[in-house]
């Protein structure tokens, strides 16, 4: 009888353990009495060009730390209930040198994602991200026109909405060791470096370096959805003139 009742109270001991566990991995556990920032962090995903594995990318602030990723089960479910998302831990490696961050899961389910990290006491919050590495792959190539009529200010246009979807996009110039030099993002379908007239959305924190001429550099944009996918992704090495 004795050995019974020890089984019994092992037996809820670690179903109790077990359901703490899963109410702490919610991002609505994690939230609670807590001051929190709705859209705090700036992310998105793409799928990969060569694997399909999705890759969220997000700006980490100066100072920003316990940075998390958070995702439901699949996408019918509500991306507003933040009970709905659970914590994976993933590898969290650096893009554009740490510029930016970037996790990178092989995922078989389209799912709903968020990144948060903590700030001046604060849980940053991303806006929901609806990956669509099965429905709409991103779509890689390296369409751009650079107009260099204009020595060290190149401009680069694209076709708007190449793709569909499009409800912002987001530039990146860097240099040729891959460090990030101005990162905007605009409605319109150009840019110009370094001129910010079109521009929205700003994470260059310093005045970018001029462009050497004859160095070589690097163009990218991110077709962003307005559910935070990236439909289209463009890489262009140039030459500075």
């Amino acid at each position: 009888m004795n050995n019974i009742k020890y089984i019994v109270i092992c037996f809820l001991i670690v179903v109790s353990c077990s359901d703490d566990d899963v109410i702490d991995s919610t991002l609505s556990a994690y939230i609670q009495g807590r001051t929190i920032e709705m859209g705090g962090v700036i992310a998105c995903a793409a799928s990969d060009e060569t694997n399909g594995d999705v890759l969220t990318f997000y700006y980490p602030e100066a100072g920003a730390s316990n940075i998390r990723f958070y995702q439901t089960n699949n996408v019918s479910v509500d991306n507003s209930n933040f009970l709905n998302y659970s914590r994976v831990v993933l590898n969290n490696a650096p893009f554009f040198n740490g510029y930016l961050g970037k996790f990178t899961q092989s995922a078989s389910v389209e799912t709903w994602n968020i990144v948060t990290f903590e700030l001046d006491g604060e849980i940053k919050i991303s806006n929901p991200i609806r990956t669509k590495q099965i429905s709409k792959p991103t779509l890689w190539n390296d369409e751009v026109v650079i107009d260099q009529g204009e020595s060290g200010m190149p401009k680069f246009m694209w076709i708007d909405n190449a793709v569909d979807d499009n409800a912002i996009y987001f530039q990146v110039i860097s240099d040729a060791q891959n460090n990030l030099l101005s990162g905007t993002y605009t409605y319109e379908n150009n840019f110009q470096y370094y001129e910010t007239n079109n521009v929205v959305l700003n994470i260059t924190t310093q005045t970018p370096a001029t462009l050497t001429l004859n160095n070589t550099y690097n163009f990218t944009l991110m077709d962003v959805s307005e559910d935070n996918w990236v439909n289209l992704v463009i890489n262009k090495t140039f030459i500075a003139q």
